[in-house]
């Protein structure tokens, strides 16, 4: 049986551009999806998956997220004197026991790769996971899970996958592979945002990731790739060139992809719908928008 996966990196060191004014002062992890923020539902996948020990990668500007996780015993206190025990426990579930959670600084913009090879010292000689936020995945078992049940299977490196069209191709990570059955695909070569065209395939690398130790020491022989980045994708891609096993993963569910206005508004209104409590009055106001948007011009 392969080691266990325990450990995960969450890469949150970016300013989150694309969502200024409001990034100026709140970092985009704690920006919300109906009442969670983006980091509460990785930091969830991730329990679910077995993860113990959660690193984040931050940055400067970031303490709201290290606050998010502390203790609120005044907030905590006056929950209970009001009697509001529900709000309590769910309160109580966002804390996280000491020394579990870490955290790492990247002092430089350099990439992906370069914010998951920060974490290289605590990692060690054991397998581990690499969560983006920004990436939303709603599925009956949570993707990250998912993946460590397969791994326990194949070992190796793991990439969670979808398929994209071909005009998209161009904004991912994307597998070349033996084989397109089954949820299980063998790499046989990973390019990090190919030039349109030139694409292998279709199946994009999302962000969920379970890698070896290897991993890491590979991004002591290679240089910068695209975007002049340090890519994990390319760290990933010298597995392959060194005959050691790359596989994706075809995850079972619906991934938003939150590093965009509009994929975050999409996945506000789905996980919005998926709610007991909020879900018929927002899908009477969904199916009056169009008359209320005619109206407006």
């Amino acid at each position: 049986m392969n080691r266990k996966v325990s450990k995960a990196i969450f890469p949150v060191a970016g300013m989150g551009t694309r969502f200024l004014p409001a990034t100026k002062s709140v970092p985009k992890e704690i920006m919300t999806l109906v009442d969670r923020p983006l980091i509460q539902y990785a930091i969830d996948e991730a329990r679910a998956a077995g993860i113990e020990d959660f690193i984040f990668v931050t940055s400067r500007g970031k303490s709201a997220l290290e606050d998010y996780f502390d203790l609120a015993p005044d907030l905590e206190a006056a929950l209970e004197e009001s009697g509001k025990t529900e709000l309590l426990q769910i309160l109580r579930t966002t804390n996280m026991d000491s020394g579990t959670i870490a955290y790492l600084r990247q002092h430089k913009a350099l990439g992906l790769g370069h914010a998951v090879s920060c974490a290289r010292k605590l990692i060690g000689d054991e397998p581990f996971a690499v969560i983006l936020p920004d990436d939303v995945i709603a599925g009956e078992k949570p993707c990250l899970q998912q993946m460590v049940e397969a791994y326990q299977e194949t070992g190796g490196a793991m990439v969670a996958t979808m398929e994209v069209s071909p005009e998209q191709t161009s904004a991912y990570g994307v597998l070349d592979v033996e084989d397109l059955t089954g949820p299980i695909v063998k790499a046989r070569g990973m390019v990090e945002k190919p030039a349109p065209g030139t694409a292998p395939s279709n199946l994009a690398v999302i962000g969920r990731y379970i890698l070896t130790p290897q991993v890491l020491a590979n991004f002591d022989k290679i240089g910068r790739g695209a975007g002049g980045e340090i890519q994990l994708t390319d760290a990933i891609a010298e597995e392959i060139r060194s005959d050691r096993d790359v596989f994706g993963y075809r995850f079972e569910g619906e991934r938003y992809d939150c590093g965009s206005k509009a994929g975050f508004l999409q996945a506000t209104v789905a996980f919005a719908l998926a709610r007991d409590e909020l879900r018929d009055e927002l899908a009477a106001f969904l199916a009056q928008l169009p008359a209320n948007t005619q109206a407006a011009q």
